[in-house]
């Protein structure tokens, strides 16, 4: 008989392949067909401000694959302290950094080494920094009490490990800090062939 644990550990690997694999596909191949809104259709769907679009690196905009828009709330100021959790190709990360300004600090953290390097390459164009930690969300590679504002797009619901996410939010972030997230939630019991496929949990 399968251990559950076991059980929920294997899949848990398959899935964060599966996550790796597709967003991935998406950075590398935008102009392929994927079952998701991605690129500038989505970011202008999710109204994404049209100039910041034509200002950003068009290969951040192209790899977009978010599920809103958690800038409309974050209201991040100059000189604060940033994380984008699951930073992908840098779009988010990028548009923080221009609301920090110089004096601010924006902080990504992506599960795929080469994702924070496309997002670091990103924003470098853009001729402002980021700096991007390959880790898990479950173990933000963060200090406590270090950041202001927690932004997320799209990625928390990837976790099986939900509630630990949101205490490890809690815990990077400042007395009185605020985090702006935006995330896909089901109002009904998915079933068992839904919540196997990896396909569906990285999409």
């Amino acid at each position: 008989m399968t251990d559950p644990i076991d059980a929920q550990a294997s899949l848990e690997g398959v899935l964060k392949d599966e996550i790796i694999r597709m967003y991935q596909e998406v950075a590398d191949n935008p102009e392929a067909d994927f079952h998701f809104y991605h690129g500038r259709e989505a970011a202008e769907l999710f109204g994404y401000d049209r100039a910041l679009l034509a200002r950003a690196p068009a290969g951040a905009v192209s790899s977009f694959a978010g599920v809103g828009n958690p800038h409309l709330r974050a209201n991040i100021q100059e000189g604060e302290a940033v994380l984008d959790l699951g930073s992908g190709a840098g779009l988010d990360a990028i548009i923080a950094s221009w609301e920090t300004g110089p004096s601010g600090r924006v902080v990504g953290v992506d599960l795929n080494p080469s994702m924070c390097h496309k997002a670091q390459a990103h924003a470098a164009a853009t001729g402002t920094e980021m700096e991007c930690r390959e880790g898990k969300m479950e173990d933000i590679p963060l200090s406590d009490s270090s950041i202001d504002v927690v932004i997320s797009n799209g990625v928390i619901n990837l976790s099986f490990q939900k509630r630990r996410v949101v205490e490890e939010v809690f815990r990077v972030l400042k007395p009185g800090g605020r985090l702006s997230i935006t995330d896909i939630v089901s109002g009904k019991q998915l079933s068992q062939s839904i919540v196997n496929d990896p396909k569906l949990w990285a999409s």
